[in-house]
């Protein structure tokens, strides 16, 4: 620890030095500087002995000698919270606000900086007073104080409180957080369906399409509401806006559309909208769909020369795979255990393999998660589209 903050304190030291050579002839200046530096330097030997509790003590009492070195204490304060010494950086920003000659963007920074230290340290409590005080003074943080609070607010899972602040920062700024906006009102949807709630739920998809009319959890949860109430023909109306929302997320439709028109005897009609989308898109998992579809109407053997077919323009392993396990059932002898080590083989590979990638940080997993686990970003967690996850 010691050496990196040499590294931070070590300029401000040589300034002092350079600044005490050309002012020679101001005594009184020269006193000044040379306590400054000699402080300095003091708060670096306790820095080097690892007693950074001392140097801290060291440097504030620096500050009440000379307001010039506020930068440095803002400096150092940071460093300690990037090492996860938060306590330490809690104590510094807190003598920073306490000095009564810290003018009012100074003290507005030192406000906002120790704000992050609460939430680095878990206190949100705290960290909100600090923010809702910066937005109320409206001085030059109160931007990055709201951004805080819509962070404080869906960590807490308060998600009216992160609509309103989102709603607030997005006609400030002009920013495009319509996506995100709508992914609040989506859980708010999914608590109200936990509660029974399905007015409710449907008010709030509503408003979450408004914000933003590409959402896609919108219209699967809405897809999911009208299967289970019975209306078959909103819940396909529901599922079939996907493709223009996002196209990617066409796997995640599959399975309920299968249920949706077989409950109604109307396999030739999803057989023909798969037929328009595999042409659009390609994808692996509406070819499958479709050739399960053709197995059941013409038996295996047309299934087999669609899926084989499909795979010489678009391969895919989870094609291939399908593929094997159908010919498996025609087979004998060692073609039959050939096949089947095959098949084996590969499913092992698929297992291992994750459905989902987010496009910010590359985070993978099994599961669709609207925001992503490591980033904490919205919207950026997607079925992956490729030859070893297809």
């Amino acid at each position: 620890m010691g050496i990196e903050l040499l590294f931070l304190l070590l300029p401000v030291a040589a300034l002092s030095g350079w600044l005490l050579g050309r002012r020679d002839a101001r005594n009184a200046e020269t006193k000044e500087l040379s306590a400054i530096s000699s402080g300095y330097f003091e708060g670096l030997n306790f820095l080097l002995n690892e007693q950074p509790d001392k140097a801290i003590d060291v440097f504030v009492h620096m500050l009440e000698v000379d307001s010039e070195t506020v930068d440095t204490h803002f400096a150092l304060g940071n460093l300690f919270r990037r090492r996860g010494e938060v306590d330490r950086a809690i104590r510094i920003h807190q003598n920073l606000i306490a000095r009564p000659t810290l003018n009012r963007p100074r003290r507005e920074q030192a406000l906002y900086e120790l704000g992050i230290d609460y939430m680095r340290a878990g206190l949100l409590d705290r960290a909100e007073s600090l923010f809702a005080q910066l937005v109320e003074e409206g001085g030059s943080f109160q931007q990055q104080a709201l951004t805080q609070l819509m962070d404080i607010y869906q960590q807490e899972r308060d998600w009216h409180k992160a609509i309103a602040i989102g709603q607030r920062l997005q006609g400030m700024r002009g920013a495009a957080l319509s996506p995100i906006i709508a992914q609040f009102f989506c859980e708010l949807a999914e608590q109200a369906l936990h509660n029974g709630e399905q007015t409710t739920a449907l008010r709030m998809l509503r408003r979450a399409l408004v914000e933003d009319r590409n959402c896609v959890r919108a219209a699967l949860i809405e897809g999911n509401l009208e299967l289970a109430s019975g209306d078959f023909k909103g819940a396909i109306r529901a599922y079939k806006r996907v493709e223009q929302q996002d196209p990617a997320y066409l796997p995640e439709i599959l399975g309920p559309l299968r249920e949706v028109f077989s409950q109604q005897g109307r396999d030739d009609e999803l057989r023909e909208y798969l037929q328009q989308i595999l042409q659009r898109h390609g994808n692996a998992s509406i070819m499958l769909t479709l050739a399960e579809l053709i197995r059941q109407q013409e038996g295996d053997q047309k299934a087999i020369e669609f899926i084989a077919g499909h795979l010489r323009d678009h391969p895919s392993i989870r094609g291939m795979c399908r593929l094997i396990e159908m010919k498996l059932q025609a087979s004998d002898g060692t073609m039959h255990e050939d096949l089947q080590m095959f098949r084996e083989l590969i499913g092992k590979s698929l297992e291992a393999k994750p459905v989902y990638r987010c496009s910010h940080c590359g985070y993978t997993g099994k599961a669709l998660v609207w925001q992503c686990p490591s980033c904490r970003q919205w919207n950026t967690t997607k079925p992956m589209h490729n030859i070893e996850s297809e």
